[in-house]
């Protein structure tokens, strides 16, 4: 089966090409832009190349009830121009095929369940830490939905001692994305994670924030396996921070093998790297 994929993000769109079976034969990144700048090159992208069905993992806010006048769209957004666009129904009007959709990190938790870091397993939390914080989980086989979708990005966290930065989510200030993505990073410290790796304190802070979030996810959801990508995490030495304040918080609260004895392999980088997203969105279509 000839699937299409698009793994939507802020900064850009990664589409590609490929089966039912998570290879990926083709794929090309275009910025995120305005709308009908960004969809016009992803049209063009895939207009002669015979999809059979689409997958689509999109950054959010999303409606996801297919019930909804607005399922398919992007909500509350703070990305400029993407408030209230309907990302599902402008590409209908192209491509006359079934379409699966959700969010980035449901699809990447879904791509990585299928055949990644948590092949095999039927719990996982995929979180990616980059442009902003976001969170997908599958529970018993199933993306996680409710209300809405799962905003683990956006969960209030403590503040680290001495930290007076205020915070850039333009809805929440200090949540855990206003504190710690990437571009709080920036703005917090004057550099760009990548000037500023040598900085012990950069990433003592980092790891402060991302542990509290992960721990709250462990205690809530039970993730049989927690992947967290993004731009952030290619610092190396987050991970080996992250989990061992994650253990100090659990105070061995939680009797499990993989989390007294095996943290090494509990909290752990995605197993398909840089193509999670777009895995999973081919994932969404086998769904």
């Amino acid at each position: 089966m000839n699937i299409g994929a698009i793994e939507a993000g802020g900064t850009k769109f990664v589409c590609g090409i490929g089966n039912e079976e998570g290879v990926i034969t083709e794929r090309v990144s275009i910025p995120t832009t305005t709308p009908d700048e960004t969809i016009s090159k992803v049209v063009s992208f895939f207009k002669d190349k015979q999809i059979e069905a689409l997958g689509i993992g999109s950054f959010g806010p999303v409606d996801l009830d297919k019930s909804s006048s607005t399922y398919g769209y992007i909500t509350s957004t703070p990305k400029p121009h993407w408030n209230h666009f309907d990302f599902v129904g402008g590409l209908k009007k192209h491509f006359s095929v079934p379409i699966g959709f959700d969010t980035d990190v449901n699809a990447a938790a879904l791509g990585e369940s299928l055949w990644g870091a948590a092949k095999g397993l039927d719990s996982c939390l995929y979180m990616t830490v980059g442009t902003g914080i976001g969170v997908g989980a599958l529970v018993e086989g199933k993306l996680v939905h409710g209300l809405a979708h799962p905003e683990m990005g956006h969960i209030m966290v403590r503040r680290y001692e001495g930290d007076n930065y205020a915070g850039r989510c333009p809805y929440h200030m200090d949540c855990l994305e206003g504190l710690a993505a990437g571009p709080a990073i920036e703005e917090r410290w004057g550099k760009k994670g990548m000037e500023l790796q040598n900085s012990t304190e950069v990433w003592e802070m980092e790891a402060y924030y991302l542990a509290q979030a992960i721990t709250n996810y462990i205690l809530i959801l039970s993730p049989k396996k927690v992947i967290v990508g993004g731009g952030v995490m290619k610092q190396a030495q987050l991970f080996p921070l992250v989990r061992e304040k994650v253990s100090n918080l659990l105070g061995g609260y939680v009797q499990s093998e993989q989390i007294l004895e095996k943290m090494d392999e509990y909290i752990v980088p995605p197993g398909l790297g840089d193509n999670a997203g777009l895995a999973g969105a081919l994932g969404l279509v086998r769904k």
